[in-house]
């Protein structure tokens, strides 16, 4: 479980075939560790379908809960006065 937190705040918002691919584990275990994360709290995941190319794509969708990524480097913009 580990493994996928780590990967999810490195990568942000993914879905569950996504995350299989790039940690290497099975999408079935994949998918038993984010609901059990999601059932602890710190996943939040959603159900959702997409049509690729007239083909449809179910899975969940997942991301870290409270996770805020580190700002971005260079300029950042200046107040309006």
């Amino acid at each position: 479980m580990q493994e996928i937190m780590q990967y999810l705040k490195a990568h942000g918002e993914l879905l569950d075939s996504e995350i299989a691919s790039g940690t290497g584990i099975s999408l079935a275990n994949v998918s038993r560790c984010v609901s059990a994360l999601s059932a602890k709290g710190e996943v939040i995941m959603c159900r959702l379908t997409r049509f690729t190319d007239g083909k449809k794509i179910e899975g969940m969708l997942c991301r870290v809960s409270g996770y805020v990524p580190p700002a971005a480097p260079g300029r950042k913009s200046k107040a309006q006065t």
